[in-house]
């Protein structure tokens, strides 16, 4: 079974162009997600798509970025196709996964998103670093303020409760224990 897919981004723009390409390839049925952003992870008429397929059918997009949100979305869908059998092909593109030349624009594909993967983790450590050279703190910031631990301290060094303590200042006790003992 020749299978479609087509995707708009938001709801002023138009699959015509789309699905007259599909249906001139031969598509029998064609699934149309409409609105709705490639970044957006849950796109339920996609996910009924590729449930949808067996050993033996093709899927055709008009072009590749129609069915992937990225790179590594994109690879894992043409690779789960690949496995179950089914073959790909992207039109405006040219590739095919039942031909040499569209297994290589696959594995191209895989590359590049090594590539990007590399080069995201790169810029992000780069950039942390750049960031606590400006004094930038990272994690989670402090429930306590130094004025709040020290008239903790005091409190508990006059006898009152570290429970007690901590509810006044709306923490946890373990919260109250580190902020005292990193103090």
């Amino acid at each position: 079974m020749i299978i479609g897919y087509a995707r708009t981004s938001t709801d002023e723009q138009n699959t015509a162009l789309q699905l007259a390409a599909l249906k001139k390839n031969g598509c029998e049925t064609i699934h149309e997600d409409k609105g709705i952003s490639g970044a957006v992870r849950n796109r339920p008429v996609l996910t009924c798509c590729l449930a949808s397929l067996k050993a033996g059918d093709t899927l055709i997009v008009w072009k590749l970025d129609r069915l992937g949100r990225s790179a590594r979305d994109l690879l894992n869908i043409l690779q789960d196709l690949d496995a179950r059998g089914v073959r790909f092909i992207s039109l405006t593109e040219a590739i095919d996964t039942q031909t040499q030349t569209g297994r290589a624009m696959l594995h191209m594909v895989a590359l590049l998103v090594e590539l990007e993967r590399g080069l995201i983790t790169e810029r992000t450590r780069a950039g942390v670093k750049e960031a606590q050279k400006r004094g930038v703190k990272f994690g989670r910031k402090q429930k306590l303020t130094p004025v709040q631990i020290k008239h903790a301290r005091e409190q508990i060094d006059q006898g009152q409760r570290v429970q007690d303590v901590a509810a006044l200042l709306n923490v946890g006790r373990v919260t109250l224990y580190r902020a005292l003992k990193a103090d």
